[in-house]
């Protein structure tokens, strides 16, 4: 299951995660969202608690959609100590978008975490 963020609780499950998360912007009409679900959830499962998955519907969370300038859905950030480390957008179909979870789950899992203090109005200026 996708843990579902808003912009009320998108810097303490994103911003401030001891982990890595992938961002996954999506809405309830768009086809590619539900065509990739699938294949976020088995990337959710083989990274157990190496990477988070949310998901933010970007129809709802304004502020986010315009803060991260979505051109397009869905769109995956991967974002690591508040910022952000790749922008997954305009797929050109499920083998593309596994080639770079692939890529992801490769650099990102199994790798020391070395994260600075960062304070929460730090963090929040990334939402301003």
């Amino acid at each position: 299951m996708v843990l579902s963020v808003s912009e009320r609780t998108f810097t303490q499950e994103v911003l401030e995660s001891p982990v890595p998360v992938l961002v996954n912007f999506e809405a309830p009409w768009c086809g590619l969202c539900r065509i990739i679900h699938p294949l976020l959830l088995q990337f959710q499962v083989q990274c157990g608690d190496q990477i988070k998955l949310v998901g933010i519907n970007a129809d709802e969370n304004f502020k986010l959609s315009n803060t991260y300038r979505l051109k397009s859905l869905p769109t995956l950030l991967l974002i690591e100590n508040g910022v952000i480390r790749h922008r997954l957008e305009g797929f050109r179909g499920r083998d593309d978008l596994r080639l770079a979870l692939e890529d992801i789950k490769l650099n990102y899992s199994n790798r020391p975490k070395a994260y600075s203090s960062v304070t929460t109005s730090e963090l929040e200026l990334h939402l301003a």
